[in-house]
């Protein structure tokens, strides 16, 4: 596949240098605007060549802004939540295993194209060390109502430390077709992915960190938990989404989505560890499997001056299942799978004409799983940029699986329980003008799920799931704000959150912020732009999560404080005709501050200076 990707780059490249010379500058065949990419929720963006400073903060394996994430590490590994506003919240049950998930590409992941000329899209990036990041997209319209894009994004890199690799794959398949009247949409992808990581539970003794030896300045030398572990998250997922509107202005229209997507988390550590507790096994091997299936089918009238109502019903219907021992050890008292299916009804109702966008969603379980989601927002747009918006929404959400059912040949790891569904009410208010961006949420949590370490220390962990029976308060303000003079611009983005609870089970930073000054100007007679600045990272100290590879999850600890440090990073961007190219000195001042203080997590340092390049560079043939 890597074969693949490279010989796509070179054809791509062949292909643009036959259509033009290098005191040329390409035209276009078509206008830039025609060439466009949206989601399965209708968002349309166009595709860009410029280099701004939020192409800056997009350039990362994620390819979106990481802003209140903190990233471990190892590129690609794990991300540290710090601003609880953007955890993703579904009334159906997951599959668990969610801190792996972060690299993991879902439905509202997955774009659509159509493009007047065949597109190529390509990303690449070094990494830590030895490997490198890659991102390829070929997108076709062979009919002016039919795309096709096939595209894959994969990292290798060996990472700082001892036994934390990560290496992961990600094939994608996507078509779109219209008919030419206009009354039959369809939307059909193929997502194909595996996330593989070699896991060493952290750092063993923190003092080697702090530079009194000088043979710890060779990371891979420092002691860490584990030396054999390693996961592997892999999952296969077909989607199709298509609808048909029996004519054009006032009429109904027929609407189906359907899944289908298998997955299975694996734990593999060839010795078996003190500090996970016993196990009836000298070698360990986890594997968890999960299928799911998903239906929707609904029937809407749509209007050209009152909007869309829908109705709809869906099917979820899930299993969960683990390999049956067909030796002495088979025990006919453990259940082996979990099988569920829920059904939910709704209805909905949607409204976007001149400045006005409403919309009303009410859903609701009829099985004997209950469920509900309501939500509603409203919003006037004053111009494209230019809007306020009003939102709600108020949710019970089953428990994602790995919190009431797990095996695992660890003794300690093994439960099948239950638990209430959790409550969430979400309240947001967001605005965006010509002077700056901000919003404020306040969010109730009932009945809040996590996982806790029962033996409080670092070097032991009996990690169990627990429910918080009281309430929890979160609310969280954001504002953004660039100002810009001349050829130089300060970028700024602050957070500020606060969580009103009676014991510590969600705990966030106060602060976060981001603060970017750069310089921004065209060079060689205007046949380059270049960008060049610093940017600012930092979050206040707090009990930051920790990590345990078992279960792929984040867990609540209360002993020791992470953050409270700055990350700096120095960048020199350029964009030459479609092409941009990035060269970026990460976090510069470890050079010359005390390395131990930096930590994602209580035994997981941050990553060292770092000096990394790479590129984007569209074709239009």
């Amino acid at each position: 596949m890597r074969n693949l990707i490279v010989l796509l780059f070179f054809l791509s490249f062949s292909l643009n240098a036959q259509e033009s010379d290098s005191t040329k500058v390409v035209e276009l065949k078509a206008d830039i605007k025609l060439y466009k990419t949206f989601n399965s929720e209708k968002d349309t963006i166009y595709i860009d060549t410029s280099l701004t400073i939020q192409d800056e903060y997009k350039y990362n394996y994620l390819k979106k802004d990481n802003f209140g994430l903190f990233s471990f590490s190892n590129e690609g590994y794990l991300f540290n939540q710090l601003d609880f506003s953007r955890k993703r919240t579904t009334t159906l049950p997951q599959f668990g295993f969610n801190a792996k998930h972060s690299t993991y590409l879902d439905n509202s992941d997955i774009f659509y194209y159509s493009v007047p000329t065949p597109l190529t899209d390509l990303y690449f990036k070094t990494v830590m060390r030895q490997g490198q990041s890659l991102d390829a997209l070929i997108s076709v319209n062979t009919k002016p109502n039919l795309n096709f894009t096939v595209a894959y994004k994969s990292i290798r890199s060996i990472g700082d430390y001892f036994n934390n690799l990560t290496s992961s794959g990600h094939f994608r398949f996507i078509t779109n077709y219209n008919s030419i009247n206009k009354k039959y949409f369809l939307k059909v992808n193929f997502v194909g992915q595996d996330i593989y990581n070699q896991e060493n539970g952290g750092v063993k003794f923190i003092e080697q960190l702090d530079g009194t030896n000088p043979s710890f300045s060779q990371r891979e030398r420092v002691d860490v938990y584990f030396n054999d572990a390693s996961s592997k998250l892999k999952g296969n997922r077909y989607f199709l989404d298509h609808s048909y509107q029996f004519s054009t202005g006032n009429s109904l229209v027929l609407k189906h989505q359907a899944y289908y997507e298998n997955k299975f988390y694996e734990y593999i550590q060839a010795t078996e560890s003190p500090r996970l507790g016993d196990s009836p096994n000298s070698s360990i091997n986890n594997k968890t499997r999960f299928d799911v299936f998903y239906n929707k089918v609904g029937v809407s009238f749509k209007t050209k001056n009152l909007g869309e109502i829908n109705f709809f019903i869906d099917n979820y219907s899930y299993n969960q299942f683990y390999n049956v021992p067909e030796d002495a050890s088979f025990n006919p008292s453990i259940n082996y799978s979990l099988h569920n299916r829920i059904n939910n009804v709704g209805g909905q109702y949607e409204f976007n004409q001149n400045k006005w966008n409403f919309n009303i969603l009410l859903q609701n379980a009829i099985s004997n799983q209950p469920t509900s989601n309501y939500e509603a927002f409203a919003k006037y747009k004053f111009s494209e940029d230019n809007f306020v918006k009003i939102s709600a929404q108020q949710i019970s959400k089953l428990p994602d699986n790995i919190f009431i059912f797990n095996q695992s040949d660890y003794v300690n790891y093994n439960w099948n329980t239950s638990f209430k569904n959790e409550k969430i009410s979400i309240l947001k208010a967001e605005t965006k003008n010509k002077w700056f961006e901000a919003y404020v949420q306040l969010t109730n949590l009932n009945d809040h799920l996590y996982f806790f370490n029962t033996e409080e220390r670092i070097d032991s962990l009996v990690v169990k799931p627990f429910q918080y029976d009281k309430s929890i308060q979160y609310i969280s303000a954001e504002i953004a704000k660039e100002i810009k003079y001349k050829n130089w611009a300060l970028d700024n983005r602050i957070k500020v959150q606060e969580v009103q609870q009676d014991e510590k089970i969600l705990n966030l930073p106060y602060l976060v912020l981001r603060n970017t000054l750069y310089y921004t100007k065209p060079v060689f007679k205007k046949a380059m732009l270049l960008q060049t600045g610093i940017t600012v990272n930092y979050f206040s100290n707090y009990y930051a999560d920790d990590y345990v590879g078992v279960l792929g999850e984040f867990f609540v600890q209360d002993q020791t404080k992470v953050g409270g440090f700055p990350v700096l990073d120095f960048f020199v961007n350029a964009r030459v005709k479609q092409c941009r190219i990035y060269l970026k000195a990460e976090h510069f001042n470890a050079l010359f501050t005390n390395k131990v203080d930096y930590y994602n997590a209580p035994n997981s340092p941050f990553r060292d200076f770092h000096v990394r390049f790479g590129l984007e560079w569209n074709f239009f043939k």
